[in-house]
């Protein structure tokens, strides 16, 4: 059995605007990844990745083969993936629970805080094996920052999931703190893995890492008026009582009308501000 999230059921006052961005970059760079022959692709693993042997011991490619100055791979390597599913999975979560996140904080800060989080990541990832010369990608040290700060703001919030038992499946809402509780929780049970070797090459430090930073810069990085721990908000409803595959549709619909409106609402000129004039008045 294993729930898989869908989208929240929590509104944000503006538009996630750097979070689409983020995953634009991300879905454009992993085209141009599958764009390239067997060899260039996997040399540009090596050019754009974050490779510990590289940065930490010292090792070098060939000059001919250098792309960027190796200290710089920690940040272009969040924009890299391995997969189909590496990229999807990590999309889905930035979509999901960015936009929060996005909203706490303001655009430029979420940009920093994303960043930092997954230098932070890659950093935690690398501490265990510095001389390890297998490339690191992936937007999921970042990502489980946001995670962390997700669950710090709003624990209650209610997230639609999808429940799969064997063959069966229903869709049920969760509230936050046991979706984000139990994600992070697989990645603390799986952490020995890293250590022994045995991970299958999914980076379980970076995610610990990226998600304890986020934790513990969220109370530093958010609005001031924004209060964590979803204090001083209405209550949230959640149930775990089935949901109809009909009402998960409506639900999506709901949430692109909403963010469609958000657009229009946001280049409308509230109406006791006169539209700018052209040169020609």
């Amino acid at each position: 059995m294993f729930f898989l999230p869908l989208f929240d059921e929590n509104p944000t006052s503006s538009r996630p605007l750097i979070v689409w961005m983020l995953m634009a970059a991300c879905i454009v760079v992993f085209f141009w990844q599958q764009s390239l022959d067997a060899v260039p692709a996997r040399l540009a693993l090596y050019q754009l990745g974050f490779v510990p042997t590289i940065v930490f011991q010292g090792d070098t490619l060939p000059t001919k083969l250098t792309l960027v100055p190796a200290w710089t791979t920690i940040i272009t390597s969040m924009f890299l993936h391995g997969g189909w599913l590496h990229l999807g999975g990590n999309m889905l979560y930035l979509w999901i629970f960015g936009d929060n996140v996005e909203d706490a904080m303001g655009r430029i800060r979420f940009v920093l805080f994303y960043l930092l989080c997954g230098v932070a990541a890659a950093l935690a990832q690398a501490a265990i094996n510095p001389s390890s010369p297998i490339p690191m990608v992936g937007a999921s040290g970042g990502i489980a920052g946001v995670l962390g700060a997700y669950l710090v703001l709003h624990p209650k919030a209610a997230v639609r999931c999808l429940m799969v038992i064997i063959v069966f499946f229903r869709f049920i809402n969760l509230p936050a703190w046991l979706v984000l509780g139990g994600w992070i929780g697989l990645q603390f049970a799986a952490a020995p893995q890293t250590f022994q070797g045995t991970g299958g090459g999914i980076a379980y430090m970076a995610h610990i890492g990226g998600f304890v930073v986020g934790v513990a810069l969220i109370p530093f990085f958010k609005k001031p008026h924004v209060s964590l721990f979803d204090r001083g908000q209405p209550p949230k409803t959640w149930s775990g009582q089935p949901i109809s595959f009909s009402e998960v549709k409506l639900e999506a619909r709901k949430r692109f009308r909403r963010s469609t409106q958000q657009a229009v609402r946001s280049s409308v000129p509230p109406s006791n501000q006169k539209p700018s004039k052209g040169p020609w008045g």
